[in-house]
């Protein structure tokens, strides 16, 4: 599987990315790992599951071409943080 993430850190900033394994890659961003999440603690809040690297590599370059697509993702991810258990 492939996925397409969303993490949030401590200062309620949300990062997106792409990978195949969400575990190593979010050890990896809180370990400094990755330029653009250094010296930040971040969680998980959103991810989506493709079969196919193809199609989540399209679907994440459709948010970063898309505002409209990340508006409405970043709504969706408010929303159910306030549905939460």
């Amino acid at each position: 599987m492939f996925y397409v993430y969303v993490l949030q850190n401590q200062d309620n900033e949300l990062y997106y990315g792409c990978t195949h394994d969400l575990k190593r890659r979010l050890i990896e961003h809180n370990e400094g790992k990755n330029r653009s999440t250094k010296n930040s603690l971040w969680k998980l809040v959103y991810y989506e599951a493709y079969r196919s690297k193809i199609d989540a590599v399209k679907r994440e370059q459709r948010i970063k071409d898309y505002s409209q697509a990340w508006a409405q993702l970043k709504k969706r991810i408010a929303n159910s943080r306030r549905h939460e258990c």
